[in-house]
């Protein structure tokens, strides 16, 4: 399932140039599961024309409140929205919605929208200095403390940018959603780790950290507070914690743990071995022999110091039928005493799809699909063995 399957989202457009990136977000929404409608101000129309978006939405574009009382239906009493998304938000509509000036048919519909306690999301977009003017400000903390979630814009050349398309389909989801990690923090380790052989050269393995990165997503879309083990750059869904080795990823496993977390899902592929580097590099055109050693086991490193720590680990094989994989898992399973094992073969490594089975003490559970459709699934079952465990 799509991290915003079966909602009605209402995009809410405002004259800032970055309504020029209304369309693919449209379209991003939707390819998360969302149905969209769009309504729009005269000064985004002068930007972006509204059949770009009934095109991208499939809907008619609200463009002006009419006696079909367009506001109502979208937000009122039984309205259509699930959530309203003001993307982009320019200076001039937060500081209308935030006085209840109700002249556009964007601050019109947010008035409904609140009034009616449907979630009201924001991504700002504007010159720096208007975003840094005390009257803007005092307009963003009103809101704020009216509930009001905010996708923080992006500070770059002199401008407060708009979000990007993942960050605010991401926000809208996790507002929008059941809220079943809500004040968790979920550990998530992702991708290969790598092996230094010498300064230019390492070890490592396959894994693209596609599984991983749509397990911290997905957990974040469920109101968990997200950290984030990769050898990659930042997401807007988790607090990144960047790691190359087995051993660094292993220590700042731990240490992360211990300094408070729920849970922690090792969706890494780790190295089993490493080496000794050399300091200079090897020079090419001969034999070289490398002494390997075995890597320390992060499962049972961070067991060791966590006993009571929901824990979920992944078990790769190459070969075997849904018996041997889940032969496997189990052997895993009860060695750490994890709270479930997920099992997957390798030749998904790298690509847009998975299966996989995920293994507890007694039974089965088969996911199949996109990264992020299975990572929803399991996500689920995360959830609920946290609140079996409350």
């Amino acid at each position: 399932m799509s991290v915003l399957a079966d909602t009605n989202v209402v995009l809410g457009v405002s004259g800032s140039i970055a309504a020029v990136k209304t369309v693919e977000l449209a379209h991003e929404l939707r390819r998360a599961g969302a149905t969209v409608r769009a309504v729009m101000t005269d000064s985004a129309r002068g930007i972006v024309h509204p059949w770009a978006l009934e095109f991208a939405t499939e809907h008619e574009v609200v463009t002006e409140i009419t006696g079909r009382i367009e506001h109502v239906e979208l937000f009122g009493e039984d309205g259509w929205g699930d959530v309203f998304l003001l993307a982009p938000a320019t200076a001039n509509t937060v500081g209308k919605i935030a006085a209840g000036i109700d002249d556009t048919t964007v601050t019109t519909c947010a008035t409904t929208a609140l009034g009616q306690g449907v979630p009201l999301v924001v991504a700002p977009a504007m010159h720096e200095p208007m975003y840094d003017h005390p009257g803007v400000l005092d307009s963003l903390d009103t809101l704020d403390s009216w509930g009001v979630t905010f996708v923080d814009p992006r500070l770059e050349e002199g401008k407060a940018k708009i979000a990007t398309e993942e960050a605010i389909v991401a926000t809208t989801a996790r507002v929008a959603g059941d809220g079943s990690l809500a004040g968790r923090h979920v550990v998530v380790t992702s991708g290969a780790t790598s092996e230094a052989i010498d300064p230019v050269r390492v070890l490592t393995n396959r894994a693209s950290g596609k599984t991983g990165r749509a397990l911290a997503r997905a957990c974040y879309v469920r109101g968990a507070d997200v950290t984030l083990l990769h050898d990659g750059g930042d997401v807007p869904y988790a607090t990144v914690e960047r790691v190359e080795s087995a051993a660094a990823m292993t220590e700042a496993a731990t240490e992360t743990v211990e300094d408070g977390a729920d849970a922690l899902v090792s969706a890494a592929a780790i190295s089993d071995y490493t080496t000794e580097p050399s300091d200079e590099k090897l020079r090419s055109g001969g034999e070289l022999t490398l002494e390997l050693e075995p890597t320390p086991k992060l499962l049972d490193t961070v067991r060791a110091s966590a006993p009571e720590l929901t824990m979920v680990g992944f078990k790769l094989e190459t070969v075997g039928d849904d018996e041997t994989l889940a032969a496997a898992a189990r052997k895993q399973l009860e060695r750490v005493e994890l709270s479930f094992v997920v099992a997957n073969r390798a030749d998904a490594l790298g690509g847009e799809e998975t299966r996989v089975v995920v293994v507890r003490p007694d039974e089965t559970t088969t996911y199949a699909g996109t990264k992020p459709e299975v990572a929803t699934g399991l996500a689920d079952e995360l959830a609920s063995e946290l609140v079996s465990d409350a």
